[in-house]
């Protein structure tokens, strides 16, 4: 087999820049069935990838994808895999296909509704993979705690479109703002990282940077994304603002000026603001304004 040594040296250089999960911000998703874009996806901006054998293979496909993604894992290729989920007659056959993959990252487990479904997902796979809950229905939200607290979960991510389709809901901020809301709870509580939202459908960019404040301003700190050129724009949604740090530069200035004492009861929680807008600024190479 001949080795493309040019997509090695840019596998390696780009794995070494990217953002780790607990941090990353876009998570790209690749139908498992279009392997010629899977090197693509790997060399893109997204901080992660996903490659994607649940919604988007039919059943009649599901070995094919499967083999496409192991192959390119086995090849030197490293993503997430999205499994179907454990009430499935495919999760047993996704499960034992990845375990002990070279470069499998982690798994999405699809429809996540009780913490006992990913604890089964990460002893079927080995028990040293993280995995990503997908909370895609009425009950799963409401069991976001117990998911939150389930070994081997590593984040929380939002299944919007099912959701909606699952409780009638409008894809709309006010419609949405109760499952984000109880999501990033159950994180905070299950100390995990801030979730990951679900994806914007279509081109329109304005759209993806509204839909995305409206995560940003609930404390999501990802966001799902279905076309390469959307990472850039949740990149930056999801990264503090120039304006943002230059204030936590200046405030934490000024605090340290003043002998780092708290000086009245605001101080508290603008200081702890400050210093993980300096944190995230720092990660994402983001400069004051």
């Amino acid at each position: 087999m001949t080795v493309d040594t040019s997509l090695d040296e840019r596998r390696r250089a780009r794995e070494l820049n990217r953002v780790d999960p607990a941090n990353a911000r876009s998570w790209l998703l690749v139908s498992a069935l279009r392997d010629d874009l899977f090197d693509e996806a790997q060399l893109s901006r997204s901080d992660q990838v996903v490659l994607d054998w649940e919604d988007s293979v039919d059943e009649s496909r599901k070995d094919v994808a499967r083999s496409q993604v192991i192959d390119w894992l086995a090849d030197g290729g490293r993503a997430w895999v999205r499994i179907d989920d454990r009430s499935s007659a495919s999760w047993a056959e996704d499960v034992r296909a990845l375990r002990d993959c070279p470069g499998l990252l982690g798994v999405m487990l699809a429809k996540t509704e009780s913490a006992d479904q990913v604890v089964d997902t990460v002893q079927r796979l080995g028990g040293h993979l993280p995995v990503i809950a997908l909370v895609e229905s009425a009950l799963g939200i409401e069991e976001a705690v117990s998911i939150a607290r389930a070994p081997g979960v590593s984040r929380l991510a939002f299944g919007s479109g099912d959701y909606r389709r699952d409780t009638g809901a409008a894809n709309e901020p006010i419609a949405l703002a109760y499952p984000r809301s109880r999501l990033v709870t159950a994180s905070r509580i299950g100390g995990l990282p801030g979730p990951i939202d679900g994806p914007t459908v279509g081109l329109s960019h304005p759209l993806l940077r509204e839909q995305s404040g409206d995560a940003v301003a609930l404390g999501m700190t990802g966001k799902i994304c279905l076309e390469r050129d959307q990472a850039a724009v949740i990149n930056e949604c999801f990264a503090p603002s120039p304006a943002d740090v230059a204030w936590a530069l200046d405030f934490l200035t000024e605090f340290e000026a003043a002998g780092g004492k708290i000086r009245d009861g605001s101080d508290k929680p603008r200081l702890g603001r400050a210093r993980l807008i300096r944190s995230r600024a720092r990660l994402f190479g983001v400069n004051p304004s």
